[in-house]
């Protein structure tokens, strides 16, 4: 299934799956950008960093098999594969991201954006009763997949 296709199944698990996607990107660049400042924003971009990373880890599994990980984190990312336990650790990591912003406003403000899109996305999918589709495009099963039985 191509990535226009998928855009346009409706599955809200598919659409969160690329913005967590896009969320890790942000997450890792903006983490690293906002490491320069001198007030307390430098503890947030690290654990934007941190947050980056467990994302990736979450969002791409075969990340873990890959890498040499415990089996203690190889159950943490494992914990996250329903729908509604995904839009709890995005939308707890864009409070942890937002909190950043009492310090000082930066750039960190899109990576929680794009988080609680991501947390939006999960919920809408659990509530529609979408089950958890990972891309095709990402080497997933896809959403043709998960419909054909």
């Amino acid at each position: 299934m191509a990535f226009l296709e998928e855009l346009k199944s409706r599955n809200f698990s598919i659409y969160a799956q690329w913005l967590g996607l896009l969320s890790i990107l942000l997450d890792i660049i903006l983490g690293i950008a906002n490491l320069f400042h001198i007030k307390l924003v430098v503890l947030f971009s690290a654990l934007t960093l941190v947050e980056g990373v467990l994302l990736i880890f979450i969002e791409i599994p075969l990340l873990a098999r890959v890498c040499p990980v415990s089996d203690k984190f190889q159950a943490f990312t494992n914990a996250f594969a329903s729908n509604y336990y995904r839009a709890l650790i995005y939308i707890l990591f864009a409070v942890v991201t937002f909190l950043g912003c009492i310090f000082q406003n930066t750039s960190l403000i899109a990576a929680g954006v794009v988080m609680a899109l991501t947390a939006l996305c999960y919920l809408l999918a659990g509530i529609r009763g979408h089950e958890f589709t990972s891309s095709a495009t990402l080497g997933g099963t896809g959403v043709a997949a998960s419909m054909v039985v």
